[in-house]
């Protein structure tokens, strides 16, 4: 007796499965990408400008106090401030420069930024030392303002002689240069001579000094400082030792 064995199934093939996807390389030269990297550089340029000019400040000199034309800058007379001038920067002197020692052309107020044209060349001074009795020194007395002075009648000399009994203007809105010797508080006299340094037209110097004769000196202060170099220190036309 023979065995017949059955037939193995049919195998039926095995089903193809997705083919893989090679995966591709980042494309660096994708548009969207060059786009945003050009937008990120375009802000951070910009902000950058922008903070930039807000803070493109230049140092310059602005006056300390203010100072009638004629006056002879000194160290303590400017003060560094940093502003922001753009195109106007060429008009002020920056602190590069060094002014101190040039007399001002035109008056400037405190706190007035420095202008070039304030130190051009003024009219020919001198500086001419009046020695004064400290009473009759206004308190508002300082170093850049303008003065007149006159020659008063002398007591000692009395009311009969050329040089007393008369007011005679000796110089009208000088700036004052420089004061020494004056002292406050209870160890200050009216007695006291007080320097005050002036500066007068140099055609005129003998002038102020003839119509003081010997005579006391008063001094008087200009609320303002406003005048020009030109008219800085004069002595008045009718100005003499006679008055």
């Amino acid at each position: 007796m023979t065995a017949v064995r059955p037939a193995p199934p049919p195998t039926s093939p095995l089903a193809a499965g997705p083919a893989p996807r090679r995966v591709r390389p980042p494309r660096w030269l994708d548009l969207r990408l060059l786009l945003g990297i050009l937008l990120v550089l375009g802000s951070v340029l910009l902000g950058a400008r922008i903070v930039g000019g807000a803070d493109a400040t230049v140092p310059v000199w602005a006056a300390a106090g203010d100072l009638a034309a004629g006056t002879e800058l000194g160290a303590d007379d400017l003060v560094a401030v940093d502003v922001r001038l753009d195109e106007a920067a060429d008009a002020y002197l920056s602190t590069a420069t060094r002014p101190a020692g040039r007399a001002l052309a035109r008056a400037v107020r405190s706190g007035e930024l420095l202008p070039a044209s304030a130190l051009e060349e003024p009219a020919d001074l001198v500086q001419v030392a009046l020695p004064v009795q400290a009473g009759f020194v206004p308190p508002g007395l300082r170093r850049g303002g303008l003065v007149d002075v006159y020659a008063v009648a002398d007591p000692a000399v009395g009311a009969t002689t050329t040089t007393g009994g008369s007011v005679t203007p000796v110089v009208v809105r000088a700036p004052v240069q420089a004061l020494s010797g004056r002292t406050d508080g209870v160890l200050s006299t009216p007695t006291a001579t007080v320097q005050v340094v002036v500066s007068v037209a140099e055609d005129e110097a003998a002038a102020v000094l003839a119509a003081i004769a010997g005579r006391p000196l008063v001094v008087v202060v200009h609320e303002s400082v406003e005048g020009n170099a030109d008219e800085a220190g004069r002595a008045p036309s009718a100005a003499g030792p006679n008055g």
